[in-house]
This record gives C-alpha cells, structure tokens and sequence, in this order.
C-alpha cells in the first residue's frame, strides 16, 4: 500500500527567493515535506527560517519562485490556504486586552471548521483560565493560548516558528506534550522551526539546515544522525592532512590529531584514510543534532 507520507507533499516551495534590497534572504529554497510528517527546520539566527515560514503564510511576498501548501497556492489564494493552516508565530499577536473567551471568540468566527469540542479539550490540557486578560496570562500561558487557537481549527498543517522561545524548561515540556498528543492524534503535517535542537531532534521525521539562505542539508533525522560520523585520527609524525574523504562538512587539525565530521560515513571511509595517510590511530564517535548541526555551520563559514 502506497502511504501519503511519501506521495503528496504537505508544504512544497521551489526555488523560493526572497530579496531585501541587496541581501538574499532566502535564496531558491526547494522543499518538500510529506503529508503526516513533521519536518524540522534548523538555521542560525538570520539564515532565512522565519523569513521562508512568512512567504509560506502570505505575510511576506516573495522575490522570485513558489511555494504550496495542500497544493494551494499561498500567494494565489492566501485565505483559502490559512483556513486548513495553524500558525504559532515567536511573537503571539493577540490582543493583550481581550480576555481568553473572547480571544477564543473572536478567532472561533474565522475559521468555518472551529471545533468547539476540540477547544474545550485543549483549554482543560493548557489550563488555561478563560476569565483573565491576555495581559494577565505568563509568557507559557500566551504560548499555550497561541497553540490552542492554530489547532481549534482542525488544521491539516502546523506551522511552528520559534514557539517555545524563552520559556522555561516546565512550561515548554508541556507545550511539547501538547504538540506531540496533537500529531500522534491528528496526524498532522508539521513545520516545526527551533532553536532548541533538543526539541527538534525529538519531533522531527526529517531535518532541514538552512545557512545564509541556503538549504544544506534535507533529510530523515535517523539518516542524518547515523550517516554523519566525526572521526579523529591520529597521524605519525610528519604525516600532513591532504584532500578530506568525500562527505566530510568540517575538519580541524592540531599537530598530529586530525579531527573530521563526515555526512555519509561508510567502511569506505575508513579504507580512504588508511590507504592515503599515515594513519596510527581512527576513533569514530557518535554525534547528536546539536554537534551535526554546529559542524555544517563551522564547515560553511570556514569555506566561505
């Protein structure tokens, strides 16, 4: 049986540009993320996330390309394509004065597919006090009344950017909790952007690193974590580094101790090294997200 998973495409772009002035922003962004997969979006500050999540939602136009989502559109049918999205932005835009019920209110008449047996379900999760004024509620509070108000709606995709950015280790935890009963329930597509690669590494199906614009890497988190390996070696004396086996995305060398982060990693590798180099000594070391990540950020500045 052929899954939806690898089939149709949730979120789609192509060649996505945007330009500011005389910065690329993004620069021809492809993606595509499978229908009930969550994909997670990764980039130092500035390297274009939130700048590609605003083309996706129509807040921003773009430069040059396209991008889908559900097969709309987003430029040609913005509202068409927003009532089938839920949107949790870094900054939560809701108005501080408004108290929850009439948060809640105000959004319920936007969406024709509110689920007011879903919100109440969620408000008892969050417990969130419906009486109190947005300006009364923490920061996790906002973010859990933010989160509530992108899944009433009985969106098909979540979009993600930043949500649990300063909060505290508890209050995000729980915020996770809610995301992940979400997907395991609803089998929603999700685009999830953090800086807390902790998180990502524990939600995402599949990875995307973004550097200056520029996508480096897409691909299943479990290949990326297995296939990238970092290796030291140790050379014998007056033995010199040369050309780096092939995958390898960053490298460092103090005297003889040669140290290598190689994407695709195989017994090839290894046979690589021996057979070109005076090699005394190989160790092949396990990396999580957060060092993967780092290495293809330092490889890429040290290129450039």
């Amino acid at each position: 049986m052929t899954s939806t998973r690898t089939c149709r495409p949730a979120i789609e772009t192509i060649e996505l540009t945007k330009r500011f002035g005389d910065k690329i922003a993004v620069d021809n962004l492809t993606l595509r993320i499978p229908s009930g997969t969550t994909f997670g979006f990764i980039g130092p500050n500035g390297a274009g996330k939130t700048t590609t999540i605003k083309m996706l939602m129509g807040m921003l136009r773009m430069t040059a390309g396209g991008a889908r989502i559900l097969g709309i559109d987003v430029t040609a049918d913005t509202a068409a394509m927003k009532q089938r999205v839920g949107y949790v932005p870094e900054l939560h835009y809701i108005y501080r004065w408004m108290r929850v019920h009439e948060v809640i209110g105000f959004c319920r008449r936007l969406y024709e597919t509110w689920n007011d047996r879903r919100c109440a379900e969620l408000l008892d999760l969050f417990e969130l006090d419906t009486g109190k004024q947005v300006r009364q509620l923490s920061k996790g509070m906002v973010a859990k009344l933010s989160l509530l108000l992108a899944l009433a709606h009985e969106p098909e995709v979540l979009i993600l950017d930043e949500p649990t950015s300063g909060l505290d280790p508890l209050i995000r935890e729980e915020f996770l909790d809610g995301v992940l009963r979400t997907i395991c329930e609803r089998e929603h597509t999700v685009l999830f952007s953090s800086h807390t690669l902790s998180d990502v590494q524990r939600l995402a199906d599949t990875i995307g690193i973004i550097y200056e614009g520029r996508l480096l890497a897409h691909c299943p988190t479990d290949e990326l974590l297995t296939g990238t390996k970092r290796l030291r070696i140790v050379l014998h004396d007056g033995c010199s580094p040369g050309e780096p086996p092939d995958g390898t995305i960053w490298q460092s060398r103090q005297r003889r101790e040669w140290l290598l982060t190689v994407r695709g990693f195989t017994p090839a590798t290894l046979e690589y090294l021996h057979n070109r180099y005076a090699v005394e000594n190989v160790d092949v070391l396990d990396l999580g997200l957060e060092d993967v990540f780092k290495d293809f950020v330092k490889g890429r500045r040290a290129s450039a």
